[in-house]
C-alpha cells in the first residue's frame, strides 16, 4: 500500500508509468482517494493518502523511504526515461546486476521509491 499526499497523483504515475488499470476506488467528500486499488500486470497495489486516524504517513522527498517497490517491466530504461519525463528522480541508473537483473531506482513525485527492473539472463 503506497501511502500519499495526493493520492490521485500517484494514481495518475503509475497508469502513465507502469500502466496501472484502476481497479477501484474510494473517495471522500472532498474527493480525495480515501483507498484505490491499481492492477500493474499481475500485481494488485493499493494507494491511499495520509488519514489522521491511521498512523501510516507519506515518504519523505529525500529518498530515504524504507519501502522499495521493486516491479518488473518490459524496458527499464524506457520506463525510467519516462518517470523522468513524469517528474520521477533517478537515483541508481540502469545496471545490469550479477543476480541477472538490468535494474534501475527512481523517486516518484509522491516519494515513492521504484526499483525498475528486468530479467536480463537467468542464473545456472
Amino acid at each position: 500500500m503506497l501511502v500519499c499526499v495526493d493520492a490521485a497523483a500517484e494514481i495518475g504515475f503509475c497508469k502513465s508509468i507502469f500502466g496501472a488499470v484502476e481497479l477501484s476506488r474510494r473517495s471522500d467528500s472532498s474527493g480525495a482517494v480515501v483507498h484505490a486499488v491499481l492492477g500493474i500486470g499481475e500485481t494488485m497495489l493499493m494507494v491511499h493518502e495520509e488519514s489522521p486516524h491511521l498512523a501510516s504517513r507519506a515518504p519523505q522527498a529525500d529518498g530515504s523511504s524504507p519501502v522499495v517497490t521493486y516491479v518488473y517491466v518490459e524496458s527499464v530504461d524506457r520506463i525510467i526515461e519516462n518517470a523522468v519525463g513524469e517528474g520521477a528522480r533517478v537515483l541508481m541508473p540502469a545496471v545490469d546486476a550479477p543476480w541477472g537483473d538490468r535494474v534501475g531506482r527512481v523517486i516518484d513525485p509522491s516519494s515513492h521509491v521504484w526499483n525498475v527492473a528486468a530479467r536480463i539472463h537467468q542464473k545456472p
